[in-house]
């Protein structure tokens, strides 16, 4: 069976969703506000809350960091300057692993680089965040993956040949792997979700947990997600959609993802076990719904009776209508008036019976 531990939760097919709140660069660059945002996602019962880390420096070409970034969601005047602004460093990494531990919310982080995933692993996170840009990126997957923590995989962007290019890298050095089917458009298009890749996914590595990274307006695709068999899902997360920043606009805010955390658990609550049965529940309002056998009009002792005789009214106390052959023929043991119950109990035997009786 396909399982996967984080943090001492345990993520496999018959327990509920793991849902991530991507915060990113939401916070931005503010430590009280990230802070708040790992609260918030807490109460809206969020597993875990992600964040991004960049060696800026030797992520980017010179031309890439020097860039001129004037834009409305600019915090620089370059776009080394706006992702450095950004960008936190071991002091809040510290403060903000402490707050987690506090809350009781995992506190995982993506890599981008090598500097940053070895930052990671000195700041001990539980798990790595693999971003879709990094899914070809096989020198950086087999060096986290020597880490032996668990590793989210995202995999927008990519084919399947590179999905298992990237699986074939990671598995022999660490097997604790989740793979996440993603659109890397922001916001994806609902036409581009591709849903059925998260079956695809599950075929293809049936040991492995397969999840949605999920960047569409709204919540509902993460339950279409669920019932295809992803147990993990990632949505970035607000406090507010009209902040600065590019992610704020298709981010869920509190409410929404409260309601999808909530929907999630109701869903595998939901499920059942497939077996059809009659619940407690159902009894009184299937009684008062229900229909049943009665006389259609007074009916004297001695009577066959016939289908016009015969009529099915609510509530359903008494015989079910598909008793309705067993009593055609069948002679009245006692007068009945209009609306009697209909039961095996007052009719005795055929009329040809009760005739050659007499």
């Amino acid at each position: 069976m396909r399982k996967l531990t984080i943090d001492g939760k345990t993520i496999q097919d018959n327990g509920d969703c793991y849902t991530i709140a991507e915060i990113g660069h939401n916070h931005q660059g503010n430590l009280k506000t990230a802070m708040e945002m790992f609260k918030v996602a807490k109460e809206c019962g969020a597993d875990a809350v992600k964040l991004q880390k960049r060696d800026n420096r030797k992520l980017f070409t010179e031309a890439a960091y020097n860039k001129p970034y004037d834009n409305p969601n600019s915090y620089g005047a370059t776009y080394g300057e706006h992702r450095e602004f950004l960008e936190f460093g071991w002091h809040e990494y510290m403060e903000l692993k402490a707050f987690a531990q506090e809350l009781k919310i995992t506190m995982i982080s993506t890599a981008f680089d090598f500097a940053s995933a070895d930052f990671l692993a000195k700041v001990d996170i539980p798990a790595y965040k693999i971003a879709s840009g990094d899914l070809k990126n096989i020198p950086l997957l087999t060096h986290i993956a020597q880490f032996q923590k668990p590793i989210i995989l995202s995999t927008g962007g990519g084919t399947m040949e590179d999905v298992r290019r990237a699986y074939d890298a990671i598995m022999p050095i660490n097997p604790r792997l989740c793979i996440l089917q993603c659109t890397a458009g922001y916001p994806a298009a609902f036409e581009e979700l591709n849903l059925q890749v998260i079956s695809t996914f599950r075929e293809r590595f049936p040991s492995t947990v397969i999840g949605l990274s999920s960047h569409d307006n709204g919540i509902a695709m993460a339950l279409a997600a669920y019932m295809l068999g992803a147990r993990v899902v990632e949505k970035h997360f607000t406090l507010n959609h009209t902040w600065k920043g590019t992610d704020h606009a298709f981010s869920l805010e509190p409410i929404g993802f409260r309601k999808m955390v909530r929907d999630l658990r109701r869903v595998r609550v939901a499920l059942g076990d497939g077996v059809k049965r009659v619940y407690p529940t159902e009894v009184t309002p299937i009684v008062k719904m229900g229909k049943k056998l009665v006389a259609a009009r007074d009916l004297p002792k001695g009577h066959a009776i016939q289908m016009e005789d015969l009529a099915i009214k609510c509530p359903g106390d008494g015989l079910p209508p598909y008793e309705i052959d067993k009593v055609i023929g069948r002679v009245t043991l006692q007068p009945l008036a209009v609306d009697d119950d209909i039961t095996f109990e007052v009719l005795n035997g055929s009329h040809k019976q009760a005739g050659a009786a007499s």
